[in-house]
């Protein structure tokens, strides 16, 4: 199997290139459009043909390459069914599946961080989003976000898989590229608390400013721009 984890420095968002083998058919999920050339020479290099583009959520931190990617490759564009995005070509409902040759991703709907959150889970591996990061969470204050759904996503949905199951999320801010389940229920800080109270608690007085791309990004991301939009 291929799998490719990049990075986008500016934003801290994790990219991932999964595939079957070499000159099979692939899928890229949370792709950001700055990267666009970076990801076609990679499915060049490999001899991977791009058939569906994922994106976890509607991003407030960057410009999504679903579109770009889409003009390129006519590749088929995937979010989940709350997305509010304008160019989505299949709505995915929770536990509805997405196969592309011998990959198969379980669709999950976790929103908290926003309402059109989704994670993706594929063997022994979950794609979190934001939803679940690395010794921490999504923030819940903005684009629909709520701090008790953000809870029952985590504790009764994302912590009810395997404890083995590796964790992929689409940031992260201290150069960790993945954890596990159960490392995420024993030492991640924020889910040492016992009740959906205290978790609410913890994130609605976390206080962040908004991120720096929010005003461009998320209608960005809903309109579905490509290059030639931003350049």
């Amino acid at each position: 199997m291929i799998f490719e984890q990049l990075f986008d420095q500016k934003s801290s968002t994790y990219t991932y290139i999964i595939a079957s083998g070499e000159g099979r058919e692939a899928l890229i999920i949370d792709p950001v459009i700055e990267h666009s050339d970076e990801y076609s020479t990679i499915l060049n290099n490999l001899d991977l043909k791009l058939v569906k583009v994922i994106d976890t959520h509607i991003h407030a931190d960057h410009i999504s390459a679903l579109n770009e990617l889409n003009k390129r490759t006519n590749c088929i564009r995937v979010m989940g069914e709350k997305s509010k995005s304008q160019v989505i070509d299949l709505r995915i409902k929770d536990g509805e599946k997405i196969k592309v040759e011998e990959v198969e991703l379980q669709a999950i709907y976790t929103p908290g961080h926003t309402d059109c959150s989704y994670s993706f889970l594929m063997n022994d591996r979950v794609f979190t989003g934001d939803t679940l990061l690395i010794n921490g969470s999504g923030r819940t204050d903005f684009q629909n976000g709520n701090a008790y759904d953000a809870y029952d996503s985590i504790f009764n949905k994302l912590l009810k898989l395997p404890e083995k199951t590796l964790v992929f999320p689409a940031h992260d801010y201290n150069g960790k590229k993945f954890s596990t389940i159960e490392n995420e229920k024993n030492n991640n800080p924020r889910l040492q608390v016992s009740s959906k109270e205290e978790y609410a608690d913890i994130m609605n007085n976390l206080n962040l400013a908004n991120p720096k791309m929010m005003d461009v990004a998320v209608p960005a991301n809903v309109k579905g721009l490509t290059l030639d939009n931003i350049n």
